[in-house]
């Protein structure tokens, strides 16, 4: 089964130094959180064949100083960098992210990919707390392919919309405007935002309306365009 497990916020600048930090500690908390999904690590690049990646300290800062060495590369942007991990048979994760610039229009993101055996037991609540802990993102969500087709069909889902899946992430400003009465367990996390539980795998049907919900009370508005500010 495939989880996507994805974090978004606006204009935040960063150096190479505060990046590669950040993704050393979404790295080595994946590994502790699904020690079976990345044995080992590799690079995919825009031009060219993977490259076999040590997920390190320095090899992250020189990745993404690459990347920001690169011809099309922008700071208003952000930097991109994209790992792929392979581990025991049916396992595999993929980590990506554009952060560090300051767009007007484009969201910042870090997504993690995993597929695993249908039967196996994913700490998918978990590894969304450790991206909302390391990135502090605006919003972020754990979902799958039912999940998004459900929310694009029935509820007018678009990608770049604020979202939440079967379990979602709000940051203080968003969690504060969660309604009374929201079928979803709330947990606050270190720094004031919420994770919200809200369905357990194939109950799309409940994602839907506790987005609806969360659309309808505000918590779900985008940030202001062009924008200001990386959380709402």
């Amino acid at each position: 089964m495939r989880r996507v497990v994805r974090g978004f916020w606006g204009p935040r600048p960063e150096s190479a130094e505060a990046l590669a930090d950040r993704w050393q500690r979404t790295l080595d908390g994946l590994a502790e959180l699904v020690p079976q999904a990345a044995d080992a690590w590799s690079q995919v690049h825009g031009n060219g064949p993977a490259t076999a990646f040590t997920p390190e300290g320095k090899a992250l800062l020189d990745a993404l100083r690459a990347a920001q060495s690169a011809a099309d590369w922008s700071d208003l942007t952000g930097t991109g960098l994209r790992l792929v991990g392979t581990g025991t048979p049916g396992w595999e994760a993929e980590v990506s992210g554009l952060a560090g610039g300051a767009p007007e229009f484009l969201l910042q993101s870090l997504a993690i990919v995993l597929h695993a055996p249908d039967a196996a037991v994913v700490p998918e609540e978990d590894v969304l707390a450790l991206l909302a802990r390391v990135w502090e993102p605006d919003f972020g969500d754990v979902s799958d392919d039912d999940v998004l087709d459900a929310l694009e069909d029935e509820a007018g889902y678009a990608v770049g919309d604020p979202v939440v899946g079967r379990t979602g992430y709000l940051s203080p400003a968003r969690a504060a405007l969660v309604p009374d009465g929201l079928e979803a367990v709330r947990q606050e996390l270190p720094g004031g935002g919420e994770l919200l539980s809200i369905a357990a795998p194939g109950d799309s049907a409940a994602v839907v309306r506790a987005y609806e919900r969360l659309r309808e009370a505000g918590a779900l508005a985008p940030l202001p365009r062009p924008m200001d500010r990386p959380v709402l």
